[in-house]
C-alpha cells in the first residue's frame, strides 16, 4: 500500500471513528426519546436525512460542474459524501482536505475543489435563513427572537453570492496563495442550479424533523413549517458559532428554542437529539454506500487541468 493510501486509509478510520462516537456518545441522552418514536417515524425521518443530504451533494456537484468540472454521480457522491466525514474531526479543513485530494484522482484540480467547497457554505447560509424568516417569525415568534440577529446576514450573504462578487473574491484569494485564476468563472446559472437543491435539502431536513416531532407529539402545518425554520435555523447558527466539531451543542439549543410553540421542553429536547443522531447515521450510511458504490463502479474521470 502506498504512502498516499495509507493516509486516507487513516483519514477515513479516524472520521469513521469520530463519527461513530458521535452517534454512540449520544445514545444514552436519546435512548428516552427514541423508545417514544415508532421504527416507522425512524425510518422515514432517515429516508429523508438520505435524501437532503443527497440535495447537499448535488448542490456541490453543480458549483463543481459549473466550475468546470463535471463529475458523474457515482464518483461525485464518494467525493463529497467520504469528505463530508471530516467534520467530525476536530477542526473545519478536514472536509475540504479531503474532497481536494479524492477530487485530484478524478482530474479535478485542487484550487477548483477548494473553490466548490467554500461556495457551499454561503449557498447553504443564505437559502437557510430564507426557510428560517419564511417560516420562523410567523410561528415562532419571541422564542426564537433572540436569533434575530442571523438574519442580518441575509443580504450580505445574498449579495455576496452574485457571480461578479463571487468570481472576484476567488480571483483575489487564488492570487493570495500564488495559484493560477480558475479556467471557468462561476455563472449565475451555476449559483440558481446550486440555491435549487440546497432549497431541495432543507424541505427534506424539515419533513425529517417533523416526523420526529410527530412522535414526540406535535403534528399540523404549524408543526411542519416549525420543523423546516428550526432546523435551518440550527444548521447556520452552529456554522456562525463554530465551538464544536459539525455544531455539536449548538444546534440543538436554537432547535429547541423553535420547536417550543409546540412541543414541551423534554420532547423538544428529545427531538433536537434524536435528530443529531439520525443525521450522524445518515451521513456514514452514506459515505458507506458511495464507497461501495465506487468501488464496484469506477467513475469517469474528467479532463485534467493545471493544478
Amino acid at each position: 500500500m502506498t504512502r498516499r493510501r495509507l493516509l486516507r486509509a487513516a483519514f477515513l478510520l479516524v472520521a469513521l471513528g469520530f463519527g461513530a462516537w458521535a452517534v454512540a456518545g449520544r445514545w444514552a441522552e436519546v435512548s428516552g426519546g427514541l423508545a417514544r418514536l415508532s421504527w416507522p417515524l425512524l425510518a422515514g425521518s432517515l429516508v429523508a436525512v438520505l435524501a437532503a443530504l443527497a440535495a447537499g451533494m448535488m448542490m456541490w456537484r453543480a458549483l463543481l460542474a459549473d466550475l468546470g468540472s463535471p463529475l458523474a454521480f457515482t464518483g461525485a457522491a464518494k467525493v463529497f459524501f467520504v469528505g463530508q466525514l471530516g467534520k467530525y474531526i476536530p477542526g473545519s479543513v478536514w472536509p475540504m482536505l479531503a474532497q481536494m485530494e479524492m477530487g485530484k484522482d478524478l482530474g479535478v484540480p485542487r484550487p477548483r475543489s477548494a473553490a466548490a467547497f467554500f461556495l457551499t457554505y454561503p449557498v447553504y447560509l443564505a437559502s437557510g435563513l430564507s426557510v428560517a424568516v419564511l417560516t420562523l417569525p410567523v410561528f415562532a415568534g419571541e422564542s426564537v427572537a433572540r436569533y434575530a440577529w442571523l438574519l442580518l446576514l441575509l443580504p450580505v450573504l445574498v449579495a455576496g453570492l452574485h457571480p461578479r462578487v463571487v468570481n472576484a473574491v476567488l480571483g483575489l484569494g487564488l492570487r493570495l496563495v500564488r495559484r493560477p485564476p480558475l479556467e471557468r468563472p462561476l455563472s449565475r446559472r451555476g449559483v440558481l442550479a446550486a440555491a435549487g437543491w440546497a432549497f431541495a435539502g432543507w424541505a427534506a431536513y424539515g419533513v425529517h424533523l417533523a416526523l420526529l416531532a410527530a412522535g414526540l407529539g406535535a403534528t399540523g402545518p404549524r408543526a411542519l413549517a416549525l420543523s423546516a425554520g428550526a432546523f435551518a435555523l440550527a444548521w447556520c447558527l452552529g456554522f456562525v458559532v463554530v465551538v464544536a466539531p459539525a455544531g455539536a451543542g449548538v444546534r440543538e439549543v436554537a432547535m429547541v428554542a423553535a420547536l417550543a410553540p409546540v412541543l414541551d421542553g423534554g420532547s423538544a429536547i428529545a427531538a433536537a437529539l434524536c435528530s443529531r443522531l439520525v443525521v450522524s447515521a445518515g451521513d456514514l450510511i452514506c459515505a458507506g454506500l458511495a464507497g461501495l458504490a465506487a468501488r464496484h463502479r469506477p467513475p469517469a474521470r474528467v479532463p485534467a487541468a493545471q493544478d
